[in-house]
């Protein structure tokens, strides 16, 4: 079975592995049930399913209405094998068209290592400040691996 993506030029092509669990992960996210609480776990939990494999570090947000239920997920960089640029002003942009009064930061580390670098640390502090302007609040970032995930919020660092 072979699986299409559009490319910018308006042409269908094979879609490559990475592609793949990257929508994977989205409609996982989006399948999950409403409730309050579990929701976010729950995609958390899909989400690291689909992106620990990956080989590449893939950047996303969870988006969250004022009850926590996600409204939606966006992939916002993909980057190499040890890092992923993360442009604050996509991520406020994504916030304000998604309407999110919240969100969850998610990425993997292809090395399966869960600790997360001074990087992760310096740009979850930059995006929760520059989000707060917009009263959008920052309930956790996540690094994911193979072993499980790293939570930002139960270690003291937001």
């Amino acid at each position: 079975m072979q699986l299409k993506v559009k490319a910018a030029s308006g042409r269908y092509r094979q879609a490559d592995k990475e592609e793949v669990l990257l929508e994977a992960a989205r409609y996982a996210v989006m399948d999950a049930p409403r409730e309050k609480a579990s929701t976010p776990k729950r995609a958390i939990d899909a989400l690291r399913r689909y992106l620990a494999p990956l080989e590449r570090e893939v950047f996303g947000v969870l988006w969250l209405d004022a009850r926590s239920h996600v409204l939606d997920f966006d992939v916002i960089s993909v980057g190499t094998v040890d890092s992923a640029m993360v442009p604050v002003r996509e991520v406020a942009k994504k916030a304000l068209e998604r309407n999110a009064v919240a969100c969850i930061f998610a990425h993997n580390h292809p090395s399966g290592d869960i600790e997360p670098s001074p990087a992760d640390e310096a740009i979850t502090r930059r995006l929760r400040d520059a989000l707060a302007l917009f009263e959008i609040r920052v309930v956790d970032h996540f690094v994911l691996g193979r072993s499980g995930a790293y939570g930002f919020a139960e270690h003291g660092l937001l």
